[in-house]
């Protein structure tokens, strides 16, 4: 039986990922920082709930030790993030930018993924099927933001396709230090969520669609890449 983490999963893609597992023969721990959320979303779908706050140390480490005590961790969807946005739903503007907004943008969407790993990197080292799944964007793709012609150039934010260029970093440097995991980053494409004020124009089963995919790699399977529903992407 494949255990999986879940990180941010008491909604939108992280529930909808979980719900896909666990058909798929998973067994699911949905991550949430609110008990409450996270525990109706893990009865609604059939999978375990555990609490777990990406941007704290300590309910890392607490969560981590749960898992560990119940046998242990295949697959790790680092799936949590945020994306800033202004009153009205307006994305922010380089004008807009703030240090603060940055650091919390980075906080949640690419340091927590460091914080993550090291978490749990004893039990992955332990599995034979060992997996993480990074969630980047296709805001990540430098090309594609400098490109008049690409579908990503009107975005206009900073820290958040930053953020998510660096969790393509993640990718591929701790991809190259640990062979024996395949880790790799996904676009889901751009899903109607909260995360976006529902402006996405895909379902969040379309979108869980390429995570759900890159959890269930084998261990001679792809790792160090960049994904998306419609094959490998430009970093």
């Amino acid at each position: 039986m494949t255990t999986t983490l879940i990180t941010g999963a008491n909604k939108g893609l992280g529930k909808e990922t979980a719900k896909q597992l666990i058909a798929a023969g998973h067994t699911v721990y949905l991550g949430a920082r609110d008990e409450a959320k996270g525990r109706a979303a893990a009865q609604d779908v059939g999978g375990r709930f555990v609490q777990i706050d990406v941007t704290d140390d300590a309910s890392v480490r607490a969560a981590a030790a749960t898992i560990e005590s119940e046998g242990g961790l295949d697959v790790l969807i680092n799936n949590a993030g945020m994306e800033p946005r202004l009153a009205g739903n307006a994305i922010p503007t380089p004008a807009d930018t703030t240090v603060d907004e940055m650091r919390e943008t980075f906080e949640t969407n690419a340091f927590s993924m460091v914080r993550t790993i090291g978490a749990f990197l004893p039990q992955l080292q332990h599995s034979t099927e060992a997996v993480i799944v990074n969630l980047a964007s296709g805001l990540a793709t430098l090309s594609g933001l400098s490109d008049p012609e690409s579908f990503t150039h009107f975005y206009p934010a900073v820290s958040y396709p930053a953020s998510k260029a660096t969790v393509n970093v993640i990718t591929i440097q701790y991809a190259k230090a640990f062979p024996g995991i395949r880790i790799n980053s996904v676009e889901p494409g751009f899903t109607n969520t909260d995360l976006n004020g529902r402006t996405g124009t895909q379902t969040v089963e379309e979108g869980a669609a390429i995570i759900v995919k890159m959890a269930q790699v084998r261990p001679d399977g792809p790792t160090g890449t960049f994904v998306s529903a419609q094959g490998v992407l430009p970093w």
